[in-house]
């Protein structure tokens, strides 16, 4: 799935439960969680990875260390949290770079390429957002959170965030597993995953006119 926005382009390889992976512009890849073979069509032009968390669905060790290996030039910019996965996987740790995200002034400037900055946000272990600008435009970028609450990101010119369930779907999905006496997996989704009205209601607060938005990570069963 790919589309343009602007002159900023998307490359939705993967998204959901069975893997996450978003290539923008063609050189910045958001997260890993596909197989190696997912990544062959945008590989040769990646300049930059960016990761949000430890979930497998989000980070691949075996892509990760396929992707480094073909690609050692390759730079890596992560939270603290993602630094020991890094490591374990086989990345030179020479090209990781490690960015606050309790710190708003804390940024990464990659020469011809965008600056970014993570920042954190609340879900079942350590996790960011990550707001990119290339020079002319503005994206955010979230997904695997229960809230965004506190976050700002106004008059952006894209967003791409979690739209895991709406509350009647989730409501539906609960019953029927009570009635059948199956575990409900559902609540605690609705705990770490933004509904659809939940990212409605925030991109409300934050959309300036000429802004676009794209719902990710939609439900397609258990998973990260």
């Amino acid at each position: 799935l790919g589309d343009v926005y602007k002159r900023q382009t998307y490359n939705i390889i993967s998204t959901g439960s069975k893997g996450n992976a978003v290539v923008i512009n063609g050189r910045i890849l958001i997260d890993c969680g596909v197989p190696f073979k997912a990544l062959e069509p945008v590989k040769k032009d990646l300049r930059l990875v960016l990761l949000t968390h430890i979930h497998s669905d989000h980070f691949n060790p075996r892509t990760a260390r396929a992707l480094s290996k073909e690609r050692p030039a390759l730079r890596w910019g992560c939270c603290e949290w993602m630094v020991g996965p890094l490591l374990e996987a086989g990345v030179d740790k020479r090209r990781v770079d490690v960015i606050s995200p309790y710190n708003s002034d804390d940024a990464a400037l990659y020469k011809g390429l965008a600056v970014v900055r993570p920042e954190f946000i609340p879900h079942n272990v350590p996790n960011c957002a990550w707001h990119i600008f290339d020079g002319k435009e503005h994206l955010f970028y979230a997904t695997d959170t229960g809230t965004l609450e506190g976050i700002e990101a106004k008059s952006y010119d894209l967003y791409m965030i979690e739209a895991n369930h709406t509350r009647a779907d989730l409501e539906a999905r609960m019953e029927a597993k009570r009635a059948a006496g199956e575990f409900s997996y559902e609540w605690a989704a609705a705990q770490n995953h933004l509904s659809k009205e939940q990212a409605e209601e925030w991109l409300y607060q934050q959309m300036g006119p000429n802004s676009q938005y794209i719902f990710l990570h939609q439900h397609q069963g258990k998973g990260g």
